[in-house]
């Protein structure tokens, strides 16, 4: 069976046929779809707006995402360069097409959803920064031999060369996510997904330095989506509507996953080497990451305060490249009743099928399994809920061409406030939960604000 042409495969061909990256960006600044993700990112909270384009005198909606330029020359009524300019123009997007079966609850999706969709890496991280020199002097033998490590690991990787050449990414990809058992103090209840089979859905990846990125998962008919400009994280979900994130800006996990070594060396860089431990019957090297004081403050928020968060990573001896990638952070959450509540998610990601793309090592496939522990003063009060997801990666581009800034603008709502990540836990009633409502009724306050003041003006 001849292979459907790719998304990229199909940007070359328009390349060797005359398009260059200059024409493509002039063109799309002229053309009058240029604003039209802007308008997409800037709509409501309630769902993803219809786009529209201009073309020959009249107004089209916008299809969904499709693999770049129809290469069987459908769209013929356009330049080259315009049908390449009009789709990065709706770029990045990830259809939601479906809903969910039956056997999954709008609460078990937002659960998956907000857990797994877009969790951020511990702390900030700058690509603009170098390694720290290897050095044995003066050093502790933990940090000089993490730092070896990762000299090993960017060697295995591609190099630091090619990677530094490097200055924006695409990956897309298919995960497939499902909710397990929940166990409490007396019995384990089997979750009623269990036994189906698990959601189905796809992402689509976007990163561009300086430290920006954005990500939309789409599962079950939901989506979330979330994104870096380099100076905020902001997130948007169904529940939540667009906030933006608590703390420093962090690099998204997923791209962690062995998407991208770069970020991922620079992340180690103040890491400690802990010992060696066997992965699945791998000897690894074990480098630990533990949050500082200040960044766990700065992402604590009213009740909800995050006590430790730990990234542990896992780089093979033989090969040097990361294949386990574990994360752990603890919250503690004061209920309105003076009640405590503890809830320690722990993230548990198997890297797997590393393959070249352009010369850089990229993970095509891997799983995480989430356990959600919540714990309180009594020990009868405990419930462990967990969770899967399994991925695999379509297809990865660098240095795509004509990608720009305006795909990266956060939503304009987000200068209302932000919430904590704790939100997302699976709270029953309490401040927190009180917080989002609290957030969401303030955004919608404000909105309203706004249209009665444009509607006085128009008046006058």
């Amino acid at each position: 069976m001849e292979r459907k042409q790719g998304f990229f495969s199909a940007l070359k061909d328009e390349m060797v046929r005359g398009l260059s990256p200059g024409r493509s960006r002039k063109t799309r600044s002229q053309s009058p779809s240029g604003s039209g993700l802007l308008r997409r990112r800037r709509g409501s909270s309630l769902g993803p707006p219809e786009m529209f384009v201009a073309r020959s005198g009249r107004v089209e909606a916008l299809s969904p995402l499709r693999e770049g330029p129809d290469p069987n020359g459908s769209d013929s009524g356009d330049s080259r360069s315009d049908r390449w300019a009009n789709w990065l123009c709706r770029a990045p997007s990830v259809s939601t097409a479906g809903q969910p079966g039956p056997a999954y609850s709008r609460s078990d999706l937002r659960l998956l959803l907000g857990v797994l969709g877009a969790p951020l890496a511990p702390v900030h991280v700058s690509n603009n920064e170098p390694l720290p020199h290897l050095s044995v002097k003066d050093t502790p033998i933990e940090s000089s031999s993490a730092q070896y490590i990762l000299q090993q690991y960017l060697a295995a990787s591609g190099g630091h060369k090619l990677q530094s050449s490097i200055q924006n990414a695409y990956a897309m990809g298919k995960v497939k996510m499902l909710a397990s058992d929940i166990e409490t103090a007396t019995k384990v209840i089997k979750s009623r997904n269990s036994a189906k089979d698990p959601e189905s859905g796809v992402f689509v990846l976007w990163q561009m330095n300086p430290g920006m990125w954005y990500v939309e998962l789409a599962l079950g008919g939901s989506k979330v989506h979330a994104g870096c400009n380099g100076k905020l994280v902001w997130r948007h979900t169904p529940w939540l509507g667009a906030h933006a994130a608590k703390g420093p800006v962090r690099p998204l996990r997923r791209a962690l996953q062995g998407l991208d070594p770069r970020t991922t060396a620079n992340m180690f860089a103040h890491a400690r080497c802990t010992g060696e431990k066997k992965i699945n019957g791998e000897d690894c090297f074990i480098l630990k990451l533990s949050t500082d004081p200040r960044t766990l403050k700065a992402r604590s928020e009213g009740p909800a305060e995050i006590i430790r968060h730990v990234l542990f990573g896992y780089f093979s001896q033989k090969t040097g490249l990361l294949i386990h990638l574990e994360d752990s952070h603890l919250t503690r959450i004061q209920s309105n009743e003076g009640d405590t509540v503890y809830w320690e998610t722990t993230i548990n990601s198997f890297l797997d099928d590393y393959r070249p793309v352009e010369g850089i090592q990229i993970a095509h496939s891997g799983r995480s399994v989430v356990t959600l522990f919540r714990f309180g003063e009594t020990a009868m009060s405990h419930t462990k809920t967990r969770m899967e997801e399994v991925w695999n990666i379509e297809e990865v581009a660098f240095n795509v061409p004509g990608l720009s800034i305006d795909c990266f603008i956060p939503p304009a709502e987000l200068r209302f406030g932000s919430i904590s990540e704790a939100s997302e836990l699976p709270q029953e009633g309490g401040r927190v939960k009180n917080n989002a409502a609290a957030h969401r009724a303030k955004v919608a306050a404000l909105g309203k604000s706004r249209e009665n003041n444009i509607a006085v003006k128009m008046n006058l």
